[in-house]
């Protein structure tokens, strides 16, 4: 916060997150195949198609940005360009269905194959890259000794609340009856949660490594303890190559709070504010693994 250089970074970074988001294409929101049975002629189509951009908000923003006097021209461009970035990226994003870390290397031990699916489906979010986008700079400061201490906990909680969503939602990329599919294994529910967990905590680990890992370690166990409620008993379906969406906002709220309370005490209290960190993790792991058995019922 005494930094100006670096608090406007990061306040840039974080508009980018969500301006991004909110640029989307309001006609993707309609699934192809709806589409296309629509009673529209050609024509229409077409009109519809130029008229969509215009019922997304932030398009009268942009205009409004034009006239109005205070903004100069190439502010307004660099607004203008980045809309027309987050417009038009979802068609020119590799396609969902694209697999572009097949070749992970395998793991040792029986969940090799779930680990490996669910780490190509962590590296398959925007999440992880927002979060990539804070870190590797902050490791390049950090080596050059330009990071000072004070800055360690802010932006260990920045990347960390970028990919706390994903928490919510760790059934969200394994499509239509993906949670079917898990109860039909011969595996025990909290293994099945492990190795989810385990991409999760991996993920965070190495990029809050420049920063507080310790810290990064204590909110994403917080993240998950209370993420795996949601991600069983609320699934919603994600899209690979897009930012994931929570299950409420009450949730997400009170995830945000465990996880900065428990980065501060690990980081400015006592590394043993870790210990009911790790035993409330253990207890959600192992009880709704029990839910996700149950349902199999």
């Amino acid at each position: 916060m005494g930094d100006a250089a670096a608090f406007a970074f990061s306040l840039v970074i974080i508009g980018l997150v969500l301006f991004f988001p909110s640029s989307s294409d309001p006609l993707r929101i309609v699934p192809p195949e709806r589409l296309a049975l629509w009673p529209l002629a050609n024509r229409e189509h077409r009109l519809l198609r130029m008229l969509s951009p215009w019922l997304n908000p932030l398009t009268w923003l942009v205009a409004i940005l034009l006239v109005w006097k205070r903004v100069s021209i190439g502010l307004w461009a660099l607004i203008a360009v980045l809309f027309g970035l987050g417009f038009l990226a979802p068609s020119l994003l590799p396609d969902s269905r694209m697999n572009v870390w097949r070749g992970l290397p395998n793991l040792p031990g029986p969940l090799n194959q779930l680990i490996r699916k669910n780490l190509r489906e962590m590296l398959s979010t925007l999440d992880f890259y927002g979060g990539l986008i804070l870190a590797a700079p902050a490791l390049f400061f950090r080596a050059r000794g330009l990071l000072p201490v004070e800055a360690l906990f802010p932006l260990t909680m920045v990347v960390m609340l970028t990919i706390s969503t994903y928490a919510q939602s760790l059934f969200g990329l394994d499509g239509e009856g993906g949670l079917t599919r898990y109860r039909l294994l011969p595996l025990a529910g909290w293994l099945i949660l492990a190795a989810k967990d385990v991409t999760f905590l991996s993920t965070a680990l190495l990029l809050t490594l420049p920063l507080s890992p310790l810290a990064g370690l204590a909110a994403a166990l917080m993240a998950l303890a209370t993420g795996h409620h949601a991600s069983i008993t609320r699934p919603r379906q994600q899209t690979r190559w897009r930012f994931q969406t929570g299950a409420s906002f009450g949730g997400s709220l009170a995830q945000m709070i465990l996880m900065i309370l428990a980065g501060a005490g690990t980081m400015y209290a006592s590394p043993l504010v870790l210990a009911p960190c790790v035993a409330a993790y253990v207890w959600s792991t192992w009880w709704f693994g029990r839910v996700l058995e149950r349902q199999a019922l």
